[in-house]
């Protein structure tokens, strides 16, 4: 994930000290920038050669490129696998700008349509 998500979760846990400090009761309003933190840290798409594994704060999903039969960026420039039983997966953390490098990685070719 971006780092500057990374940036914000810390910068929201240190303004939530003062506030969530002085009291108990608001010391739940520290689970917030934590579980952020937690997400832009294991949130994520891993490329191998035989599968992709899409990663996100509770679990996540290994998907084998047999069954892709395409990746594509939408209107926003995220990535998105359709599988072959017509399912859709977001590839988190992959953008228009970085498929190449992913096809790349996987030791598939780049294809143009």
């Amino acid at each position: 994930m971006s780092g500057a998500v990374l940036v914000a979760a810390l910068i929201a846990l240190v303004g939530t000290v003062p506030l969530a400090g002085s009291s108990w009761a608001l010391s739940p309003l520290f689970l917030v920038p934590i579980a952020i933190l937690v997400w832009a840290w294991r949130a994520g798409t891993d490329v191998y050669p035989e599968e992709l594994r899409v990663r996100a704060l509770f679990g996540g999903s290994r998907v084998p490129f047999t069954r892709i039969t395409q990746l594509a960026p939408d209107e926003r420039g995220r990535v998105s696998a359709l599988l072959d039983n017509g399912d859709v997966i977001r590839l988190t953390g992959v953008t228009r700008d970085n498929l190449p490098r992913v096809l790349e990685a996987s030791g598939h070719p780049v294809v143009d349509q």
